[in-house]
């Protein structure tokens, strides 16, 4: 007893002493929560993006044509040691864009545009500069709504600027925005310029490209979106490959069913999706399915919603068998829908 009672004894003096010697203890007493280990490790892999097109103004059929040079501020992340940089779509919609790029270092570079996806609001640039430090890539799919994230970008021209929330929620479906992307929600702040900037976890990792405010305006705050890492894989590597984003096409219109409509077919567990129209010359009709037919499953996976029926028939690439259960008059059958390529610039809920 005597021993314990000297040992607490010589561990007061040394915590008053000598406080600092207490790892992750404060002066206030609490832990020292930081993240500068996760920003130090992504930053440097987030760079400023300059982007300057030129716009013909308006004018009168009378009037000498006028033009105006478009400057905007953007981000973007080096994803590997090559040079290939990720950010967004929209900040490049314009293939004539002349776009450079600031490292964290100071360095500028010209970069060029290897690829677009309208459809997931990405797009692919390319630079030539030795010693890039690639961002560490996670995996979205993992985040759970609490998990914290942090937002790195080039708000208002702010180079490396961080802001910290939470994920607010996963697998938002923003159809006004993007096709294929199921954000992430999140309350860090993303601004003017943060997009195409990088949002991770507290390790550091890269989980999502920074994409879009719900709206610019003072009584909108805390909702920002990201485009999930899983999906940013898979279009990096298919503009890497082909320059552009190859995706299956079935050639029809679903639309989801209500309750009643499932109660009324006799459908159990809210799966059904209603063929809306089936495409003249198109694969779903090549499989003989037909407007009023109502699909169950694809490939085996129940159906609950048009969205998911579309995100099922993307993932395919041109030639897959898509095998469908369906049913018609009552009756269930069964089809297999040789998918085509979906065409360019079908962004809407046609597939």
């Amino acid at each position: 007893m005597q021993s314990v009672v000297v040992g607490l004894a010589v561990a007061f003096l040394v915590v008053l002493v000598r406080p600092d010697l207490m790892p992750g203890i404060g002066e206030n007493g609490q832990d020292a929560a930081s993240y500068a280990d996760a920003v130090a490790a992504a930053a440097p892999s987030v760079v400023n993006v300059y982007s300057k097109r030129l716009v013909q103004e308006a004018a009168l059929a009378s009037e000498r044509p006028r033009f105006r040079i478009d400057t905007t501020f953007a981000s973007a992340v080096v994803i590997d040691a090559e040079g290939y940089l990720v950010t967004n779509y929209h900040v490049f919609e314009d293939e004539q864009t002349e776009i450079r790029v600031q490292f964290s270092d100071g360095r500028i570079a010209d970069a060029r545009i290897v690829g677009l996806d309208a459809e997931t609001d990405l797009a692919l640039l390319k630079v030539e500069m030795p010693g890039l430090q690639p961002i560490r890539l996670g995996r979205s799919d993992d985040l759970r709504i609490g998990d914290v994230v942090l937002a790195i970008g080039n708000p208002y021209g702010l180079a490396t600027s961080v802001t910290q929330g939470i994920v607010s929620a996963t697998g938002r479906n923003l159809y006004q925005l993007v096709t294929f992307a199921n954000f992430i929600q999140t309350d860090a702040a993303i601004n003017t310029g943060n997009s195409g900037g990088a949002l991770i976890n507290s390790l550091g990792e890269l989980v999502g490209i920074n994409a879009a405010v719900l709206a610019q305006d003072t009584g909108t705050e805390g909702i920002g979106f990201a485009i999930p890492v899983d999906l940013v894989r898979g279009v990096v590597e298919q503009i890497k490959l082909h320059g552009r984003v190859i995706r299956g096409y079935m050639g029809l219109l679903p639309d989801d069913l209500t309750d009643a409509e499932r109660v009324a077919l006799g459908i159990e567990n809210g799966t059904g999706i209603m063929l809306m129209e089936v495409y003249e010359g198109g694969p779903a009709a090549a499989a003989n399915l037909r407007a009023g037919d109502v699909i169950i499953e694809m490939n085996g996976e129940p159906v609950y919603s048009q969205r998911q029926a579309l995100l099922i028939s993307a993932s395919t690439v041109p030639g897959d068998a898509v095998d469908v259960l369906g049913l018609r008059d009552g009756e269930r059958f069964r089809t297999v829908v040789t998918a085509g390529e979906r065409p360019q610039g079908l962004y809407d809920s046609v597939d």
